[in-house]
């Protein structure tokens, strides 16, 4: 058995294709599918089978599209309620792939009607836990409705088990989430491989003996996520189109121009520091890049279903277009390149100052404004003191609440704060972004 790994950073999720040098199955494969494809032809095997372990939350699946384009079987539980036609598997249910047994094990928590795949080929196992099992940690319990979290919590715990006791302790796992998504309950755990014997000693799902504690433990350490993900399970439920990743004619300036005067989205893909040092007046700055949340916060922060212009160097914007399409978001259109005064001549170029904490320390007046743009939860465990809470996912309904004068603006990193500084000059306020590591003095 190999096992590809069909890495997808930008959201922190994994897809994968398992096959036996002839013959091999595709397990959660995200809507732009030809990375799948470009891994089955570098194997030179052939796709017969493409399976979902769950309707996905965070991001539109790519398995209809692959299962329609390659004749292959798709399997997704048949107790989830989808609009397509698909091979229908529950719990127990086996198929072969070449010489690869795969079978179904029920592991509800992160659905209702979530599956894991247990692969065997002769006497090595692997097992595929989906949003089930995760490094270090569980998939979260509470994306399916609030009166279902701690039923589903309790699932969690009972299905780690269950999967563990399927296999050996040296089957290999593999999840699909748990590397920086939102759909994981806890934070990426750094490891890159891990086994089910592994895990039975170090996570927490395992380790924890009483079920009630851990129950309350996970679902009072839950976090907000993405407003996108309301979106995503009904769209995989219709089973999502292919993805349109081309790159737009750029826009003629006297377009763009009329765009920004109209309050349109036009999001400046460009590095924060070139952003806060000459923009366009009405852009917003979603830095692309250098491991940054971009698809995530973007679909978390603005309207959805909006047009959006995207600004910026045609290799990102093309980076941008298949990154947005995996969450539904078709069809952005572009003004390439990176001096704002040549895409837009009618528009006026602006900037904003950027500092450090010494910088605020200095600079900051009597009746200026601390805004703490981080999570609840991340104000909550430690904050300056007189700082104004507003989760960045919460800015543009909130824009109100501010205080006069000049806002200085901080989060963890400088990443959202950068969002948070442009959507804040967008809305006419005075701003400076604090730009570095959370950590006053």
């Amino acid at each position: 058995m190999d096992v590809v790994v069909i890495e997808t950073r930008p959201l922190g999720d994994r897809s994968y294709l398992i096959h036996d040098g002839e013959v091999a199955l595709v397990i959660d494969p995200q809507r732009d599918t030809d990375r799948v494809e470009a891994a089955a032809a570098e194997a030179n095997v052939r796709i017969t089978h493409v399976a979902e372990t769950h309707l996905h939350n965070d991001y539109l699946t790519g398995g209809l599209i692959l299962s329609r384009a390659h004749g292959a079987t798709y399997l997704v539980n048949g107790a989830d309620a989808v609009e397509y036609e698909r091979q229908p598997i529950a719990d127990g249910g086996t198929v072969q792939v070449g010489r690869l047994t795969v079978r179904a094990v029920a592991t509800p928590g992160h659905t209702h009607h979530h599956l894991s795949y247990v692969v065997t080929d002769g006497g090595e196992q692997a097992v595929f836990s989906g949003g089930s099992l995760l490094y270090g940690s569980v998939g979260r319990t509470d994306l399916v409705s609030e009166e279902d979290t701690e039923q589903l919590t309790h699932a969690q715990y009972s299905s780690v088990r269950r999967l563990a006791a399927e296999v050996g302790p040296d089957a290999a796992l593999y999840p699909t989430h748990g590397f920086g998504s939102f759909c994981s309950s806890g934070p990426a755990s750094g490891v890159q491989e891990s086994t089910i014997g592994e895990q039975q000693g170090t996570n927490h799902a395992f380790t924890d003996p009483d079920e009630d504690h851990f129950v309350q433990d996970l679902i009072a350490n839950l976090t907000a996520y993405p407003s996108y993900y309301a979106h995503m399970a009904p769209a995989n439920r219709k089973g999502p189109g292919p993805a349109d990743l081309a790159v737009p004619e750029s826009l003629d300036p006297d377009e763009l121009s009329r765009r920004l005067a109209d309050g349109e989205w036009v999001v400046d893909l460009r590095r924060r520091v070139a952003f806060a040092s000459s923009h366009l007046q009405g852009s917003v700055s979603f830095e692309y890049g250098r491991g940054s949340s971009f698809t995530a916060y973007l679909g978390w922060v603005l309207a959805w279903n909006r047009q959006l212009t995207l600004v910026g160097a045609r290799d990102d914007v093309a980076k941008a277009i298949r990154d947005l399409s995996r969450i539904g978001i078709d069809s952005p259109d572009a003004a390439l390149g990176t001096e704002p005064s040549a895409l837009a001549p009618g528009t006026a170029v602006v900037h904003y100052p950027r500092v450090d904490w010494a910088g605020l320390e200095r600079g900051r007046k009597v009746g200026d404004v601390v805004l703490d743009v981080r999570r609840t939860d991340e104000y909550d465990g430690g904050h300056m003191a007189g700082a104004v809470n507003i989760p960045l996912h919460e800015l543009l309904k909130r824009m109100a609440e501010i205080p006069a004068g000049t806002v200085w603006v901080h989060c963890a990193t400088g990443y959202r704060s950068g969002v948070a500084a442009s959507l804040l000059q967008r809305a006419g306020r005075d701003v400076v972004h604090v730009d570095a590591k959370y950590g006053p003095s």
